[in-house]
């Protein structure tokens, strides 16, 4: 098992990496203070793992409460947080009692959303089941649920007591979610560290096979990156908007065509491209460099191509971001790879890379066989 710690001043908390993590009762056990804890899921991962969970914290001696959502990122909005609510009330669940979100993204920011809110704050753990929630959504305390004008704009930021990332289950994970994970784990190298994008693109073939090393290294370095980011800003006043490359291009993306139609990560790493390009346009990056970020998105088999909803619809979602100011988008760009920054893009810049990004790219920009 490695561990990566989140060094906050007022919360600091573990992030656990390993294979079969999910029966290790000593994981959760300092973590649970109060008689209640409430197992939050979903129909997909309930059969697949809620059982073995249940086991594993059974010799603590607690009172369970599960709660069972419906699957998916439609689902991720006041209706389904609302049944957490009715349970938690119903069953008398107190300021002690911890939540436990199983499951991927959607699951671990509702769960702690519905943490943040229930009884003016209550502590939850993060047991993440997607590569995507691993190395990205379960860590930083980013929790919300959408509206239907915009991705993640209800929401508080709510850091959770410990998350244990059992890689082991990731081996059930469809082929389309483990993609969508490496949009997050590529963000990362393209952010932060081009020695690590360096690492991606030799590995990548690995990766795609779910390669048990390749992937703890990957789900390891990833965390690392965005614990160092949120430790020195917490609540996204600065550098933290730098771990949104990519998303406001994707957020618009996944509001256009309808929440579940592209997965998050489908979307991101979509959004990287769009902004390369828009980083190139601007002439931050060349084009070899462009190129190669698209090549590691094209190999990692997540869609490099933009629907095409229009500009002015575009245009329209883009503005319902939170790094938006005055109705003035703020997009994150490329510097080179490894380092990134915000920048203040006008319209008129914007429509040009819309128009560029969802016509077919005839250049020769094919991952290596």
């Amino acid at each position: 098992m490695l561990t990566v710690n989140v060094d906050l001043a007022a919360h600091a908390y573990p992030i656990h990496i390993g294979n079969h993590l999910l029966d290790r009762t000593e994981l959760f056990a300092p973590h649970l203070m109060g008689s209640t804890v409430a197992l939050i899921t979903n129909a997909t991962i309930e059969p697949l793992y809620a059982a073995r969970l249940r086991s594993t914290l059974a010799p603590l001696g607690k009172r369970l409460i599960q709660i069972v959502l419906p699957d998916g990122e439609a689902h991720k909005h006041w209706e389904t947080l609302n049944l957490i609510f009715t349970k938690l009330l119903a069953e008398h669940a107190d300021r002690k009692t911890t939540l436990i979100a199983l499951g991927g993204g959607v699951v671990g920011d509702i769960t702690g959303f519905a943490a943040a809110c229930y009884m003016r704050g209550v502590p939850f753990i993060q047991v993440p089941t997607t590569l995507l929630a691993q190395v990205d959504s379960s860590v930083g305390g980013k929790t919300g649920i959408n509206h239907p004008l915009g991705k993640n704009m209800l929401g508080a930021f709510h850091q959770p007591q410990a998350v244990i990332a059992d890689t082991a289950v990731l081996r059930t994970l469809p082929a389309r979610e483990l993609a969508a994970g490496l949009a997050e784990i590529i963000k990362a190298g393209a952010i932060a560290d081009a020695a690590f994008f360096d690492w991606i693109e030799t590995h990548i073939d690995a990766l795609n096979r779910g390669d048990e090393a390749a992937t703890i290294e990957a789900v390891r370095r990833s965390c690392e990156i965005k614990a160092q980011v949120v430790a020195a800003d917490e609540r996204e006043q600065g550098r933290r908007a730098l771990l949104n490359f990519g998303h406001t291009f994707g957020h618009a993306i996944e509001a256009g065509l309808g929440y579940g139609r592209w997965l998050h990560g489908e979307a991101v790493g979509c959004g990287m491209v769009m902004a390369a390009t828009l980083s190139q346009q601007l002439g931050l990056i060349d084009s070899a460099t462009r190129t190669r970020l698209k090549r590691l998105i094209a190999a990692a088999h997540l869609p490099t191509q933009a629907p095409t909803l229009g500009s002015d619809r575009y245009l329209d979602l883009m503005r319902v971001d939170k790094k938006t100011e005055a109705e003035h988008i703020n997009c994150i760009l490329l510097k080179r790879l490894g380092e990134a920054f915000v920048m203040r893009v006008t319209d008129h810049t914007l429509r040009a890379v819309l128009t560029a990004s969802t016509q077919p790219d005839t250049a020769a920009e094919k991952p290596n066989t």
